[in-house]
């Protein structure tokens, strides 16, 4: 069947979601479209002045069983997966009196809206489990050679604008059917993650036995993954929407590869975690520099002089908008990407002389609580909640003789926060703000202080510093010591705890307990 042959005589519109439904209805009666419906759809589009039949009309079979049957009958299924170019299947609709449906339009119960409502029975969730809907979206898919299925009002503008130009081809039609697949798997997902969560007595464990979720690629292709003998691709988490990398948009700059998404995202994990005006620079997943303080431009520099040989060809991540001066620091050197919740025309106009540097306008530059974190590895896959504590000082406990002075504290609370996102083992060496070393990724903890500690130099000096795991012996304590630091934060929790804390005493360093940890992989 051509494109020039396609026409609609007939729709079936039935949606939980009715956003846009009426309008949408609206514009296929005026094209003369004949419209079956059922129940609250219906009942909308005739208080809309809308004409339409009910299915129970067209089928001669009432709405039985409080609703649950009311489309599951041949004469709905035959009109949608008739073949038009198969005698046999025509000969059928005329014997039958089966029309035929040339466009659904069919969304699902919102059963997630139903089970994360506080008291969802078991029945509850049965009873928004939909049937009849997945069905006729599955045959109209199926037979999308002949016919229109949309799952998504996004889709409606389009497909009245294709009705329009005699342009509603076999193309469109399949990708609207993609998408419909695509609709019920994730639907169908839905279902077995929750009841696969359930225990005997109703309660839910926090991880199902099975597991789906559906992630979706975004436009743009990447030129390779982590290495150019490698393919890659970048799927979206829409269940993550609004809060992710994902959804940030590209201002400018070449086409954004694997390696930049996954520093940009670790760099604005980082520069959320920050209430106050904070500037992170990322090098290979981990924080090189980060700076707070009130002058935007200023605190660039200064975390880009915490280590400038890392930061060429880094990732800069802000939670305030850029602004021109300090775009303009930013062109004076090499940066891969530039993302920030914002950025002046100025600021545009400055950056627009570096072509191939990527800007991300970020949606949202609030910390992101809730939701899961997953790690592929060979033959399965790691789930974990997202680590989203945040810690303030009320919670910690001091553990030593001196306890910190207030500028101590506020440098603790500070190294910690970016401690959380360095790759374990982790130390932080930070002062009035700025991070002066940042150890990363070694084997022991003794030579991360060790390579924070020269990265420092003899800035170090009356520092504070971070550890993202407990001291298991004095060594640690003894290294951090020597490079100048005066306080530390660590989580506590060592059966060598007392000999650390000793350690810490005979130093006159103040030590901090969080009785949380950080490790990260």
């Amino acid at each position: 069947m051509s494109s020039q042959s396609y026409t609609i005589r007939r729709a079936l519109i039935s949606v939980s979601d009715k956003t846009g439904v009426e309008a949408f209805a609206r514009a296929l009666s005026a094209k003369g479209v004949d419209i079956l419906s059922t129940g609250g759809t219906a009942k909308l589009l005739r208080e809309a002045g809308i004409a339409c039949r009910d299915v129970s009309e067209y089928t001669g079979f009432p709405e039985m069983m409080d609703g649950r049957v009311k489309t599951l009958n041949p004469k709905v299924h035959g009109g949608i997966l008739a073949r038009r170019d198969n005698p046999g299947d025509l000969a059928s609709m005329a014997e039958h009196g089966i029309e035929q449906i040339d466009l659904v339009c069919v969304n699902l119960y919102p059963f997630r809206e139903a089970v994360a409502k506080e008291g969802c029975t078991i029945d509850d969730a049965i009873e928004n489990i939909d049937i009849g809907g997945p069905c006729m979206v599955r045959a109209s898919a199926k037979n999308h050679k002949f016919v229109t299925i949309v799952v998504d009002p996004s889709d409606y503008v389009m497909i009245l604008d294709a009705m329009d130009s005699n342009d509603l081809d076999e193309a469109k039609r399949r990708a609207l059917a993609v998408k419909a697949f695509a609709h019920t798997a994730a639907y169908d997902g839905a279902i077995a993650n929750h009841f696969s969560a359930l225990n005997a007595d109703g309660s839910k464990r926090d991880f199902p036995d099975i597991f789906t979720r559906q992630f979706i690629k975004t436009a743009d292709e990447l030129r390779y993954g982590e290495n150019p003998h490698q393919q890659g691709a970048f799927y979206a988490d829409p269940e993550d929407e609004g809060m992710s990398l994902a959804d940030c948009e590209i201002m400018q700059g070449k086409a954004i590869s694997y390696n930049n998404i996954a520093d940009a995202d670790a760099a604005f994990a980082l520069v959320r975690d920050f209430e106050a005006p904070a500037v992170v620079i990322v090098k290979h997943a981990n924080p090189c520099g980060v700076a707070v303080g009130a002058d935007q431009a200023e605190t660039y520099e200064r975390a880009r002089a915490a280590d400038a040989v890392s930061a060429f060809g880094g990732i800069a991540a802000f939670n305030r908008p850029l602004e021109e001066a300090t775009a303009k620091l930013i062109a004076e050197t090499f940066m891969e990407v530039v993302i920030a919740p914002g950025f002046t025309e100025a600021a545009r106009a400055v950056l627009a002389e570096r072509k191939n540097l990527r800007l991300l306008l970020a949606p949202s530059i609030e910390a992101v609580s809730g939701g899961l974190e997953f790690k592929r590895v060979n033959g399965g896959l790691l789930v974990q909640q997202r680590d989203d504590h945040i810690l303030h000082r009320d919670t910690c406990k001091v553990v030593t003789k001196r306890a910190p002075t207030d500028v101590e504290w506020d440098d603790m609370l500070f190294a910690w926060t970016v401690a959380k996102h360095v790759k374990s083992n982790a130390i932080v060496f930070a002062k009035n703000g700025v991070t002066l070393g940042v150890g990363a990724g070694q084997m022991n903890r003794v030579n991360s202080t060790r390579i924070a500690a020269l990265h420092g130099g003899s800035a170090i000096k009356g520092s504070a510093v971070a550890s993202d795991a407990f001291f298991p012996f004095r060594d640690g304590v003894d290294a951090l010591a020597d490079a100048g630091a005066t306080a530390v934060i660590q989580p506590g929790g060592s059966i060598r705890d007392d000999e650390v804390i000793a350690a810490a005493d005979e130093k006159d360093i103040a030590m901090i307990f969080t009785g949380i940890r950080h490790f990260r992989h």
